[in-house]
């Protein structure tokens, strides 16, 4: 009986170990990085969101580069995805590569540098609806989402605050 009562508690433990009930705490400190650090390289060589956007029309996936640019929005659910902003008022939106970290919502407003791929997608309304909710947009702004969207996707395998 004892085996079986330890084994339901180690299960528990592991399970709430995994769990995660919102985006990381942090101030998100000029020198901190998430996922990898960001290498010297790519920040010497990183571009602004609207350069890549230009690359992208002309080879709709790249394997591996780096943006600079500042947050303007971060998932308030798990911090999951990042949108940046762009000169030209695209939207720029950030995934995290496997899913495999997170970001605190006190990401907003900084400057980062981000390493990765960078694709054109078309999203679906399902999936535009979807974001609009982990935003906490209201339900008449969901419902309003009636299109796909052709935009920028970033999969990011690093993160690092510069300003």
């Amino acid at each position: 009986m004892k085996n079986i009562l330890f084994a339901f508690v180690l299960i528990g433990l592991s399970v709430s170990a995994f769990a995660q009930s919102g985006p990381p705490a942090g101030e998100a400190k000029v020198g901190e990085y998430y996922g990898q650090d960001v290498s010297a390289k790519a920040v010497k060589k990183a571009i602004s969101p609207d350069e890549l956007n230009k690359e992208l029309k002309a080879t709709p996936k790249i394997a591996k580069t780096s943006v600079k640019g500042k947050v303007t929005g971060v998932c308030p659910k798990k911090g999951c995805w990042v949108s940046l902003a762009t000169d030209s008022g695209e939207t720029f939106f950030v995934k995290m590569k496997d899913y495999a970290f997170f970001v605190p919502t006190a990401l907003e407003g900084k400057t980062v540098i981000l390493e990765g791929s960078a694709e054109s997608k078309t999203t679906s309304v399902k999936e535009l609806q979807h974001y609009a909710e982990d935003a906490k947009k209201s339900q008449a702004e969901i419902d309003a989402i009636t299109e796909p969207k052709t935009e920028t996707r970033f999969l990011a395998s690093a993160i690092k605050v510069v300003e």
